[in-house]
């Protein structure tokens, strides 16, 4: 027996508010604070702040460990770095099929609960003198695979705790705070390995997963879709495939996705060679490199106070737009870097381009939860990702190499150069007709 049959709401825009079923008006910001209101949100805020944190310290204190306790070489190192970008490599397509058949809070816990132990076990074995390498190796591809499930449920439960108007500003907060974390992260990092030892940075880490499971846990269940039982056995493949088949279809989602990836392809590239170019071309002294890096972090939490009032003074599309013609061509800055007075351009052009970054990603992540119904939206998070991730071992690669073959400024100046030819990409685009983005698929 079926009820009456519900006319379906009229299409709105991303970067409009509404107060239709998708945006419940207890989801409308009742203060300043906007969505930090919201006991769930802030939860969820302050939990990825606080492991976005910890993340960053063990960014530095992982390979720290490594040098200063294994005396591991630039090789292993190396080895090191891509442990945990492998797992989005040769798991990212079928993870977004295995995160949308589960409860994707608990699928969130699970994650949180593994990565703590997990690093929390390299300080109790350095401790009895066993920490080896290979231990190291299997922390880091254990705490990948980890966030790789956490990552894809964590861009799935965002729409589910915010309403459609509310999702730009989410995941502006989201961005903001994860880009604090960058900034804190290395110097927190370094004051721990040099008062407790680099081991105790992966404690200071585990501490962080232990913080998000309780904000998590306290979180009150609300209207988290639960996955819905397939009419008939589902094939992992087809799947995959109908997830893939979603994006290449739309020209909304492929553009997005081709970008993202030729994007992570050149920053990347750009970025693996960023501490010699600095050192040897530049003539910037070590102690300083730290700080010239970090001023791109900078730029990201710049970029997520904007991204809000961007989106909704030249509507969301038109505002992505916007951030690339401005931010992208900054990127040429850095290469002209040659010392003294102009590290203002590096320190400038950093800032602009992880600026106009961090407005798109909040804007494209925003429209992506929007427009993608919600039983095919952990598949196309986690194909987007797969794509974009993929990218960026590569970019690495060829980073390296070309500095090796044609000097460290001529590969700075390819690198910024293909930033900018991204952002030529989404405006030959079909995104260049709108103000705002359609919230939801035609034939959806």
């Amino acid at each position: 027996m079926t009820g009456p049959r519900r006319t379906p709401p009229p299409p709105t825009l991303v970067g409009t508010t509404t107060d239709g079923p998708e945006n419940p008006p207890e989801h409308q910001p009742r203060s300043r604070w906007g969505l930090l209101t919201d006991r769930n949100f802030r939860l969820l805020w302050i939990g990825e702040t606080v492991s976005k944190l910890g993340s960053s310290i063990t960014t530095l204190a992982l390979p720290l460990v490594a040098v200063v306790r294994l005396d591991a070489g630039s090789f292993t190192v190396g080895l090191l770095t891509a442990a945990v970008w492998v797992p989005w490599v040769l798991l990212g397509l079928p993870v977004g099929v295995w995160v949308g058949r589960l409860p994707r809070r608990a699928v969130m816990l699970t994650c949180n609960l593994v990565s703590l132990s997990v690093l929390a076990s390299l300080p109790l074995v350095d401790g009895l003198g066993a920490l080896t390498m290979t231990h190291l190796l299997l922390a880091a591809l254990v705490a990948g695979t980890a966030s790789v499930f956490f990552t894809t449920a964590y861009q799935v439960v965002l729409p589910e705790l915010v309403g459609q108007g509310d999702l730009v500003e989410g995941n502006a907060k989201l961005q903001g705070g994860a880009a604090a974390a960058q900034v804190a992260g290395p110097g927190a990092a370094g004051l721990i390995a040099q008062g407790f030892g680099a081991v105790f940075g992966l404690l200071a880490d585990s501490i962080t997963f232990l913080v998000s499971t309780v904000t998590l846990l306290m979180m009150r269940s609300r209207r988290e879709a639960q996955p819905k039982p397939a009419p008939a056995p589902a094939s992992l493949r087809g799947d995959v495939v109908e997830g893939l088949k979603f994006i290449a279809r739309d020209s909304y989602l492929r553009t997005l996705t081709a970008f993202g990836a030729t994007a992570n392809l050149a920053l990347a590239g750009y970025q693996s060679i960023l501490v010699p170019f600095l050192i040897r071309e530049v003539g910037v002294q070590p102690g300083a490199v730290g700080a010239l890096a970090a001023a791109g972090a900078l730029g990201g939490i710049l970029g997520a106070v904007v991204a809000t009032p961007v989106a909704r003074r030249f509507g969301a599309a038109r505002g992505a737009l916007v951030s690339q013609i401005i931010a992208a061509p900054c990127g040429l800055l850095l290469p002209m870097t040659t010392g003294g007075a102009s590290l203002v351009l590096f320190v400038f052009g950093s800032v602009a381009l992880v600026t106009g970054a961090t407005v798109s990603n909040v804007i494209f992540g925003s429209f992506r939860q929007n427009y993608t119904p919600p039983e095919l939206l952990s598949r196309v998070v986690a194909t987007s990702m797969f794509v974009n991730h993929s990218t960026i071992p590569l970019g690495a690669l060829l980073g390296g190499l070309l500095g090796s073959a044609i000097g460290l400024r001529p590969t700075m100046w390819i690198a910024t150069g293909l930033l900018v030819l991204a952002g030529a990409m989404v405006l030959a685009s079909p995104l260049r007709r709108h103000r705002d983005f359609p919230a939801r698929r035609a034939d959806s």
